[in-house]
């Protein structure tokens, strides 16, 4: 875990070998084992037959989406996720914001405003809130250029990796301004989401307020 905080093994690159790793950390092959099957538990390594084990990575397409939980009601029906941003700036973060990302009073933030769209239809309007230190030099001309998820770019260009995610769900009504932004009638019911996303050593690194359209998806959770 030190390591992977540490950016020695960048995510993407492949780990040490579990014989190279037992050597090193002077214990047995099949401690070294059981310690990568946690970490590929917790989605934090992942294992390629015949390959390796390599640094997970929101870039891949088995993992980029692991964050985000609404599917469609239609089975077979998840199709490329278009996104739009409506802005980008900084500014002194809120009160709220500073205690939830432990920030001190007066800090910068980054605040992110950004639609989900599927299938032409809007879904999903997100604000996002992120520390300002982590991510300078986050533009939205950098946001609108880049085309990938959103949680690779902070993880390739600002170095801050989304390792697990705290959520609260409740059901809200749409206001005026919701409303005309996610084209439905005020008052019309969505799911809020907010989800706190931690980096190594539980350290906050993002706070995502999202109101979703389950008109015609569901959010999806598996619980074990």
């Amino acid at each position: 875990m030190r390591s992977l905080q540490a950016g020695e093994w960048r995510p993407g690159e492949a780990i040490p070998s579990e014989v190279e790793l037992a050597v090193r950390f002077k214990v047995s092959q099949g401690t070294v084992r059981k310690a990568i099957d946690e970490l590929a538990t917790e989605n934090l390594l992942v294992r390629r037959q015949g390959k390796g084990t390599f640094v997970s990575t929101h870039a891949e397409q088995q993992t980029q989406y692991r964050f985000l939980r609404l599917m469609p009601d239609e089975e077979g029906a998840v199709g490329p996720v278009e996104r739009k941003l409506l802005d980008c700036r900084r500014l002194r973060a809120p009160a709220d914001v500073s205690r939830a990302l432990e920030l001190k009073s007066g800090d910068t933030v980054v605040s992110v405003r950004r639609m989900l769209v599927f299938r032409g239809k809007p879904v999903v309007l997100d604000e996002i809130w992120l520390p300002g230190a982590q991510f300078k030099g986050l533009t939205a001309e950098r946001l609108s250029d880049y085309r990938g998820p959103m949680y690779a770019l902070f993880e390739t260009e600002f170095g801050v990796r989304m390792i697990r995610a705290e959520e609260k769900l409740r059901a809200v009504a749409a206001d005026a301004a919701a409303a005309e932004l996610l084209q439905v009638s005020p008052g019309f019911p969505l799911l809020s989401v907010e989800r706190l996303s931690l980096t190594y050593g539980d350290k906050p690194v993002e706070l995502r307020r999202g109101l979703y359209n389950t008109s015609g998806h569901f959010y999806r959770n598996e619980l074990s």
